[in-house]
């Protein structure tokens, strides 16, 4: 990234193992700023291998309060071309073998997740998006499916039938992990393709996607510029307090170890 100085990287040991790779740390546009390649360098992590709860947690524990995902996804919609930026709203889960809570063993807690994105980081990355010239559009529903294949002509139009826009393989768990931890989640979805939906469009290829998203990067770029130092603190988006009134396990009844191991997610709910 242009501009970043004082980077180094930084090696993060979790209770879930080691994240994708060593997060960068450096300073952007005045603000202290973390990169994690989810797929690892090299893109050598499939989808659904991606350690998202080492992520998260060791972004938390470096400090991380607003998250924003860049990602690849297929549009669904017409008016959603390639090449656009899509800030979604909504999101669906068709993912079935990835962990998708911290909360799974020794603790019960119930995150609110009705708007599982961050309303004032989506909209500071859609103005920003505009601002440098590219379609965007605020708000659709994201299909998140299990990959690493593409989808079928059937599931394609299933997805259209049910109102979603966009699909994806790398926002959940993201989301509903990046929620537990209190962070701002928001998500950058440049269009590659039209999935497979599209009569008029020929097939989905690895080598169609790969060119529209190298197009796409010195796009992201300029506007992380410009994203980052607005990023700041919400009053009314509420992903910082997110776990005031959801965990409903007794504290008297969490062992010392699970404390320990949960401490950065809930420390300052649990001691």
């Amino acid at each position: 990234m242009d501009g970043m100085t004082d980077v180094h990287y930084i090696d993060v040991d979790t209770p879930y193992g080691k994240p994708s790779d060593s997060v960068v740390v450096g300073t952007l546009e005045g603000t202290r700023v973390a990169f994690l390649p989810r797929h690892g360098r090299g893109h050598r992590i499939n989808p659904t291998g991606i350690p998202v709860r080492a992520n998260i947690y060791a972004l938390k524990v470096l400090g991380v309060q607003r998250l924003i995902s860049v990602s690849a996804v297929g549009s669904l919609k017409e008016d959603f071309a390639p090449l656009d930026l899509v800030v979604p709203d909504q999101i669906i889960d068709r993912t079935r073998q990835r962990h998708n809570t911290f909360f799974d063993e020794g603790v019960v807690a119930h995150v609110g997740f009705a708007e599982p994105f961050c309303p004032g980081a989506s909209s500071v990355i859609a103005a920003s998006g505009q601002e440098v010239g590219v379609t965007t559009h605020l708000g659709g529903t994201m299909i998140v499916m299990e990959g690493p294949a593409f989808s079928t002509k059937a599931e394609s139009f299933m997805y259209r039938s049910w109102g979603a826009g966009i699909i994806g393989m790398t926002a959940l768990p993201e989301a509903k992990l990046a929620r537990e931890a209190e962070m701002c989640y928001a998500t950058m979805a440049w269009i590659t393709d039209y999935d497979c939906w599209h009569e008029s469009e020929e097939t989905v290829t690895v080598e169609m996607v790969v060119q529209n998203l190298l197009q796409n990067v010195a796009h992201s770029k300029e506007m992380l510029h410009k994203v980052i130092p607005q990023l700041v603190p919400s009053e009314n988006c509420g992903c910082n307090a997110a776990l005031k009134d959801a965990i409903i396990t007794d504290p008297r009844g969490i062992s010392e170890e699970t404390k320990h191991k949960l401490r950065p997610i809930v420390g300052k709910y649990i001691n």
